[in-house]
């Protein structure tokens, strides 16, 4: 058996508002799962999201692949929303993208303070 990563658990301040946000932004759904609510990945993998108290969440950061058509559409609406963004994690480069590898790429913040990352082109590049 291949080893693949199925889920991981999103602490929030409100569960829904977060995975509504984080669905909206990549153009995918939300889905009631016991407890959770969960934005599910084309590639299977699932973001639980649970409530969590504002002092028990410890920022994460989290990296999507999508293509250059879903790239505009969040960058689209990150901008519509007036978000700020960086083109890098430190956020030192505010209110620009990158060009990394040949793709681009924007870090913004989802309602909980977690780090959000867009890339259409993954680390290292393409492989050959």
């Amino acid at each position: 058996m291949t080893v693949e990563l199925n889920h991981t658990i999103v602490l929030a301040e409100d569960k829904q508002d977060s995975a509504e946000f984080l669905a909206d932004m990549l153009g995918l759904a939300t889905t009631r799962l016991g407890p959770f609510v969960q934005v599910t990945t084309a590639n299977g993998v699932g973001l639980d999201f649970a409530n969590a108290l504002r002092d028990d969440i410890k920022p994460q950061h989290y990296a999507f692949l999508v293509a250059e058509e879903e790239f505009d559409a969040a960058f689209a609406k990150i901008q519509a929303r007036g978000l700020t963004y960086w083109a890098d994690p430190g956020h030192d480069r505010e209110g620009e993208i990158n060009r990394n590898d040949g793709g681009r790429g924007v870090y913004f913040l989802d309602p909980s303070g977690h780090n959000l990352e867009l890339i259409t082109v993954p680390y290292g590049g393409w492989p050959t």
